[in-house]
């Protein structure tokens, strides 16, 4: 990576599900499938996160790993006057504070955890999916647009663990901004 900066974030959630729960029509329900916040998770270069949905499958090798910020889902709970969301039910993978997210799209970054460093390529949004509006909130689907998060795939293989963190970022970021809804398409880094 060209240039380093170095953010203090927190890793808030670390979900492992190893099926889909939103898939059909959201009137119908989500399906009861076991979901883990676990304290860490394996990942592994090139294929996701050790016992997660998406490992290993080639449609999801360049988007195996999902991180969203929770100052987005508290921003957005804040604009819909709705009580703070429970950060699983967005069934993004790594829930961060202090992680602005956007300008990392379309390049490498890293997470480094319990002195272990985990090198991710952010590869595209996260775009939210209409079961937002039913699992979070009325109005969630559309308030998530822009600050869905990120979907990565591993670069290397690691250990990612509940608690303090550094995000390793080859582009300044502004963490004050984490909550902020981005349209940012393309990336920024070189």
């Amino acid at each position: 990576m060209t240039g380093t900066y170095r953010y203090n974030v927190e890793i808030l959630h670390l979900l492992v599900s190893p099926a889909h729960a939103y898939f059909g029509r959201a009137r119908e329900g989500a399906a009861n499938v076991p979901t883990t916040d676990a304290e860490s998770v394996e990942l592994v270069a090139g294929k996701g996160i050790v016992g997660d949905r998406f490992f290993g499958k080639a449609a999801h090798m360049d988007a195996a790993v999902t991180l969203i910020s929770i100052e987005a889902l508290e921003a957005m709970a804040a604009e819909l006057g709705a009580a703070p969301f429970d950060p699983l039910l967005t069934r993004r993978n790594v829930v961060l504070r202090g992680a602005h997210l956007a300008p990392l799209i379309g390049g490498e970054f890293a997470l480094e955890s319990h002195g272990q460093e985990v090198r991710l390529k952010a590869g595209r949004p996260a775009n939210p999916c209409a079961w937002m509006d039913q699992m979070l909130a009325p109005g969630a689907h559309k308030a998530m647009r822009g600050r869905g998060g990120v979907r990565c795939q591993p670069l290397t293989d690691g250990v990612l663990h509940r608690g303090p963190a550094v995000l390793i970022s080859p582009v300044p970021l502004e963490p004050e901004r984490a909550g902020e809804a981005s349209m940012l398409r393309a990336s920024r880094l070189p």
